[in-house]
């Protein structure tokens, strides 16, 4: 069995299976008081650097992962940073790095350097929160709301760039009060809702005539992913876009002024 067969998907499920990993299913670990997440950018996987600069990929790592955080209602409190590189890199590259980290405006704490071929820029994020809703809690006749627009970052890579995330921190502990399940958009609009739909036993309806579109972006954009923005069911939508809803059934249906539509995704290793 290949990796390239299961995805990401089917590996963690394996591993699961298997008794080796515990408690993944959601966008970050509570580990005692600590709400905790962890991710890894690749060069030529993740990022190249004739789209961004070098500032703009610590912004980008530091908000992935505090996205996680504001995914599960936590205010962040430190990064941990391990950054490998090879050794013809500048040192003024590498300070930028940490300048566009900083911009995030949550400290790094800690981390650890190392030679390689390739960059490599893993970040760890820590927080706290009152209640993490998870992804397993959704019930049936919630709404399922998002943060904002969608689909930029589809429209900026179509034109050769990388968008800059948001930071929905605020958002996330407005809807960590009355979400039953809430997780961020960063592999597409339909495989995130999959996630939902899939822990909590349900089924996740979209309209994607309600989804509020980015500047410039198209529904082929909302597969895209990587916008970043909240994506909750809740039976309270808080003020914020609904755009479906929870039923019964289970995976996603997605539609497209009430006509079935083909909304694929991002999965590692597919």
């Amino acid at each position: 069995m290949r990796l390239d067969d299961v995805g990401e998907l089917g590996l963690l499920a394996e591993l699961e299976r298997l008794g080796l990993v515990q408690g993944i299913e959601h966008d970050a670990a509570q580990i005692g008081g600590l709400v905790v997440t962890q991710d890894a950018l690749v060069e030529g996987v993740h990022f190249r650097f004739d789209l961004l600069s070098w500032a703009e990929l610590g912004f980008r790592a530091a908000a992935a992962n505090i996205s996680d955080l504001a995914a599960s209602g936590a205010e962040p409190l430190a990064l941990v940073v391990t950054l490998a590189l090879p050794g013809s890199a500048r040192v003024e590259d590498v300070v930028e790095l940490y300048a566009g980290i900083a911009e995030a405006g949550v400290p790094v704490r800690g981390g650890d350097t190392t030679r390689a071929d390739a960059v490599m820029l893993s970040v760890t994020a820590l927080g706290r929160s009152e209640r993490v809703p998870g992804r397993s809690g959704a019930r049936v006749g919630d709404l399922l709301v998002v943060t904002g627009p969608l689909g930029g970052a589809g429209a900026a890579f179509r034109a050769g760039r990388l968008a800059r995330p948001p930071i929905r921190v605020a958002e996330g502990r407005r809807l960590a009060a009355v979400a039953t399940a809430m997780l961020d958009v960063s592999d597409g609009l339909g495989v995130d809702a999959a996630h939902i739909a899939r822990r909590s036993g349900c089924r996740v309806t979209i309209e994607l005539e309600r989804v509020p579109l980015a500047n410039g972006a198209t529904l082929e954009d909302v597969a895209f992913g990587e916008d970043y923005e909240l994506l909750a069911a809740t039976p309270d939508a808080a003020g914020f876009t609904v755009i479906g809803r929870c039923e019964e059934g289970e995976d996603v249906r997605v539609t497209l002024h009430g006509e079935p539509y083909e909304l694929p995704g991002w999965e590692h290793f597919r």
